[in-house]
């Protein structure tokens, strides 16, 4: 198992011990290491010297997570599954691509149903009654990011509205000049790309005095375990991590079992968790006012 920078998203900590559980189940062992513990000139270095362990010790697949938030990601994803490719060895992705949206690897991918996530989060937005509603990433993200951004657009357009340009904020969510061109920009809400994009963001609107969601209201993707704790509790959309693990199982043993399968999508269901993040809240507040 590849997962760069291992500890960055939190997810994937929970879809590998369920991988783990389930394939000790089935009298198979699982390597867990990230391209970090080996040496090596830079991230390509340290992951092509994990390639070559992994060839050596004869593993009969690799769960791969591609890397992302790097300038050279996709070459670095392309270089490490060429090396398991010419070793032979299947490859099943885990939660993205390790190519750039809209382009498709041949590998199967084992995750959430991105664009899908992206719109019923948006909407989510719209039904409590946003129309000025970004969308904002950091730069250099996973495809997963630009299916979600997919969703968005798809979103407002079945409200028509359209996705304008000007309200895709792309940078550090970390930088107070980045935040500052955000809440200078009027919009009503925020669709993070994930959790830890949001739960950033939020911390710095926080220490400018922006009120969240008074002022903006702000949504993410992950559902992570921190989501619940953050000072305004964080809306966003549950990934289920123990089937996506127990899913890439089965993909596995089925890939090893038929390597010339066509590529597949294995897409795991997820749900809306509603929390203060968004105002929703703040609707029913109006409305018992009104009803008053």
């Amino acid at each position: 198992m590849i997962i760069p920078r291992l500890g960055e998203t939190e997810i994937f900590d929970p879809i590998c011990c369920e991988m783990a559980h389930q394939l000790q189940a089935k009298d198979h062992s699982l390597l867990w290491a990230t391209p970090e513990e080996y040496k090596g000139t830079g991230l390509l270095g340290q992951m092509t010297r994990l390639c070559e362990q992994l060839i050596a010790r004869k593993v009969s697949g690799v769960f791969l997570a591609p890397l992302e938030l790097t300038a050279d990601y996709i070459d670095v994803n392309q270089r490490i599954a060429s090396i398991l490719d010419r070793a032979s060895i299947p490859v099943v992705l885990l939660d993205r691509d390790l190519l750039a949206y809209p382009r498709r690897s041949r590998y199967d991918r084992v995750g959430i149903n991105n664009r899908l996530a992206g719109h019923v989060i948006t909407e989510h937005l719209l039904k409590l009654g946003s129309r000025r509603i970004a969308f904002v990433n950091r730069p250099n993200s996973a495809e997963t990011v630009w299916h979600r951004r997919a969703g968005y657009a798809d979103a407002l357009k079945s409200y028509d509205l359209d996705a304008d340009p000007q309200f895709h904020f792309e940078g550090d969510p970390a930088d107070s000049s980045f935040v500052n061109s955000i809440v200078k920009s009027g919009v009503e809400a925020c669709v993070c790309a994930n959790d830890m994009t949001a739960a950033t963001l939020m911390h710095a609107l926080d220490g400018i005095g922006v009120h969240i969601p008074e002022d903006l209201r702000i949504v993410g993707i992950d559902d992570v375990r921190y989501a619940s704790l953050l000072r305004v509790p964080l809306t966003t959309i549950h990934q289920p991590c123990k089937h996506i693990g127990m899913s890439a199982v089965t993909a596995m043993i089925q890939r090893i079992a038929d390597p010339d399968m066509p590529a597949r999508d294995i897409l795991v269901d997820f749900k809306l968790v509603i929390r203060e993040s968004c105002g929703a809240g703040l609707n029913r507040e109006m409305k018992a006012s009104i009803l008053a």
